[in-house]
């Protein structure tokens, strides 16, 4: 969810921008990978400290992301840009003809998608009810609350967006779509919001609009994003070299609490079971570089979609890359 940059042309801050360049450790030879391209803000952070030798591979599954990237990048012989999923990583050929020294994901819906209403993205703009990061994707946010069960939308809204009023809103949605289909964002919202109850906010909490999460739900189930942040994190392990870093930057506690528990699942041992064979001595693939790096007050004051913006590093160590420890 890279908001773009300073040196970016959508004028947007990149999320934890300083974090991230620190947490890769970008070496002027190094080979790296910024998976979520967004408007480049965080790629071009890593573009200015690599030197003649070192490479950085781009890749996003928005079209207009690539096509921001080959104008601002296409023409550097050290750039190489492919459209398409984090999670096929290991399909490029640029990444599988070396190992990668670091690689970043960042994570969710980027600010451009959400600040043009045609994506279909905001509740908060008017716009064709689409969600599709990357716009050829087979179905639509429109497309799937035209046919799916109320069982299934109310567990999507449940399990990917943890809205408590799922059920009702399911039904809503389903009286409604037999009078006419959802084809645009603020008739969902609109649904969404009649059945939600707007209570007040904390004390020092901003007020949250209610479809909030159920936008968020659709949007994560149409787009793959959890099973494709699952298979990244996987194909970016195997891709990284000894010493190379991750660095994951998630905006909710569904993307958080995968992250965390796959850097847990490969740095620290897991707990025994006396009941249980003594298993195999553990031999940890990743060290923890920075835990649950957030934003500070400089940076929310600049950028207040930074506010649940979480930053997590490992480094991978040579015993997972078949040397000695």
């Amino acid at each position: 969810m890279t908001g773009g940059g300073a040196d970016a042309p959508s004028g947007h801050l990149p999320v934890l921008y300083a974090q991230v360049l620190e947490g890769l450790r970008v070496r002027e030879d190094g080979r790296y990978l910024d998976g979520t391209f967004g408007r480049g803000g965080h790629a071009g952070g890593v573009l200015e400290r690599l030197g003649p030798g070192g490479r950085l591979l781009l890749m996003d599954k928005d079209p207009d992301a690539i096509a921001v990237a080959q104008a601002r990048f296409g023409a550097d012989v050290r750039v190489s840009i492919r459209r398409g999923s984090f999670a096929a990583l290991s399909d490029w050929d640029a990444v599988t003809q070396a190992p990668l020294d670091g690689v970043l994901f960042d994570l969710g819906v980027s600010s451009p998608q959400l600040d043009v209403a045609d994506r279909g993205f905001s509740f908060g703009k008017d716009g064709p009810l689409d969600m599709r990061m990357d716009p050829d994707a087979d179905e639509s946010a429109a497309q799937w609350l035209a046919h799916a069960a109320e069982a299934e939308i109310a567990d999507v809204l449940w399990t990917y967006g943890e809205e408590r009023m799922s059920r009702r809103i399911a039904r809503a949605i389903v009286a409604r779509r037999a009078q006419a289909p959802f084809e645009r964002t603020a008739d969902l919202a609109a649904v969404i919001a009649a059945n939600v109850p707007r209570g007040k906010p904390q004390r020092g909490q901003r007020e949250t609009h209610p479809a909030t999460r159920s936008f968020q739900a659709i949007r994560i189930h149409v787009n793959r994003e959890l099973a494709d942040l699952e298979a990244g994190l996987d194909a970016a392990l195997d891709a990284l070299a000894p010493g190379g870093r991750l660095a994951v930057i998630s905006f909710h506690s569904l993307e958080d609490r995968i992250v965390k528990r796959f850097i847990a699942r490969h740095a620290k041992a897991p707990a025994g079971n006396r009941r249980l064979p003594e298993a195999q001595a553990f031999v940890p693939a990743l060290r923890i570089v920075a835990d649950a790096t957030k934003a500070d007050e400089a940076e929310l004051r600049d950028n207040p979609r930074a506010r649940s913006a979480v930053l997590r590093v490992a480094e991978k160590l040579p015993a997972a890359h078949g040397e000695a420890a």
